[in-house]
């Protein structure tokens, strides 16, 4: 998508909108940019991003909203860091490091073969601070309150877990994974096999389904087509 293309899209009618969403904006601070920048009210998102995560979102307008569960089961692939030698209570930076430990003794090897437990189809627990609902309440409301929430784990899909570089502590890795999957789990999880911790330090959506982040525009050349238009 180029913002030249912005020109003949009728939002109305219903478009696909790729959005590199940055670091530090939610979800849905891109949905409401878009809206107010298209003037329609119908507007959403197909995937949530936490605002600590950078990359691909998905937004459809007017009759295309239909398609958004679609778009939602696809799968999605990851890239980002890993920090080892120590957890957080959000499973990402969102929170402070506690519990250090030292992760020296660790191999190149060791971190690969620990990777393999996380492929194919496995079980996973969701982390304490998310939007899940549970008793009809958000758990992350709950987990802020100190109360200890216990969440089921859940079925999900992991079909690539690699490591691609090491500067330690930070792991640097790639993952292509089922819709529900949760990377901040994953980081935690991996640390837990490690033995020394790990939460998740960096992570960019780069690809859902056939759409490729390099595909997608950002919040800045999105407005400047749509001045454009």
């Amino acid at each position: 998508m180029k913002k030249e293309d912005l020109k003949h899209i009728d939002f109305a009618e219903g478009a696909v909108l790729l959005i590199d969403k940055p670091l530090d904006w939610t979800s849905f601070d891109a949905v409401r940019k878009v809206r107010n920048l298209v003037r329609i009210k119908k507007v959403g998102h197909a995937g949530t991003l936490d605002p600590l995560a950078s990359g691909l979102l998905i937004i459809c307008t007017g009759k295309f909203t239909k398609q958004i569960n679609a778009y939602m089961a696809k799968e999605k692939e990851y890239t980002g860091t890993f920090t080892i030698g120590a957890v957080t209570p959000t499973y990402d930076l969102e929170s402070e490091p506690t519990d250090f430990k030292a992760y020296d003794q660790l191999t190149i090897f060791d971190m690969e073969a620990a990777t393999h437990q996380f492929i194919g189809d496995i079980l996973q627990v969701p982390p304490a601070h998310s939007a899940i609902k549970k008793d009809g309440k958000r758990v992350y409301e709950l987990a802020r309150k100190g109360i200890d929430v216990k969440l089921d784990p859940r079925p999900v899909t992991i079909s690539r877990f690699e490591i691609d570089a090491t500067h330690l502590p930070e792991i640097a890795f790639k993952v292509v994974c089922s819709t529900g999957t949760y990377i901040r789990s994953l980081a935690h999880d991996f640390g837990q096999a490690l033995g020394c911790g790990a939460y998740l330090s960096s992570l960019r959506r780069t690809r859902i389904g056939d759409f490729l982040v390099e595909n997608a525009l950002t919040i800045e050349a999105f407005t400047e087509g749509m001045r454009e238009k």
